[in-house]
Formats: C-alpha cells, sequence, structure tokens
C-alpha cells in the first residue's frame, strides 16, 4: 500500500514562496510518476504540475507555468513542489498523486494514490 504524505503548506503574502513536500512510504515509488493537484473551495481539483518517474520529464499548468517547479529527490522517494510569485488566487489544498505509469498524467483520474493535502494560503 503506497501511503503519500505532504507537508510544508502554510500561510504566505502574495508574492511570497513556498514549497512543499511529498514522501512516500515506500521505495518504489521512485518508479512512479508523480504529480501535484489542488483544489480550492467550490472548486474541481485541477491539475498543476507532473514529473515522470526519471525526473526528466516535467509538465505544468498554464496557471503556474514559471512560477512553479516540480522536482524530486535523488531517491525518488520525495517530490517536491516549489512555488514562487505566489498570487491569491493559488491558494488551495494541494494533493501530490502518484502512479505506476511512465509519465506523468495531467487527469485526476490518471493517479491511483492521493495524499491527504496540505493547505497552501496567499493573502493578498
Amino acid at each position: 500500500q503506497v501511503q503519500l504524505v505532504e507537508s510544508g503548506g502554510g500561510l504566505v503574502q502574495a508574492g511570497g514562496s513556498l514549497r512543499v513536500s511529498c514522501v512516500a512510504s515506500v521505495r518504489t515509488i521512485s518508479r512512479y510518476a508523480m504529480g501535484w493537484f489542488r483544489q480550492a473551495p467550490g472548486k474541481e481539483r485541477e491539475f498543476v504540475a507532473g514529473i515522470n518517474w526519471s525526473g526528466t520529464s516535467k509538465a505544468y499548468a498554464d496557471s503556474v507555468k514559471g512560477r512553479f517547479t516540480i522536482s524530486r529527490d535523488s531517491s525518488g522517494n520525495t517530490v517536491y513542489l516549489q512555488m514562487n510569485s505566489l498570487k491569491p488566487e493559488d491558494t488551495a489544498v494541494y494533493y501530490c498523486a502518484a502512479d505506476q505509469s511512465l509519465r506523468a498524467g495531467l487527469s485526476v483520474f490518471e493517479y491511483e494514490y492521493w495524499g491527504q493535502g496540505t493547505q497552501v494560503t496567499v493573502s493578498s
């Protein structure tokens, strides 16, 4: 059973930075594609960023391109989302997701495992 645990959320002012992390409970996660999604109140969960198992391919939502960076550590067990130039509209619960696919999917339906989420709040 794969368990994902997010951390690093919090409150930050607009224009600030925050890094959220996701740690997996199994080493085999290094062979999984990983993704970050977010869900704001009253809205559907949306794709933010994804990274393939080797870290050589990344994808971003248009709304975060140039501001957010997804990466994974050398072991492949931890995935990060560095968020810069944060805006109030980035406020949401951020979820980490994993799937055994070789590439990172863009849809919630392409991920099998999910974390509990971490709250990110950006004040104006």
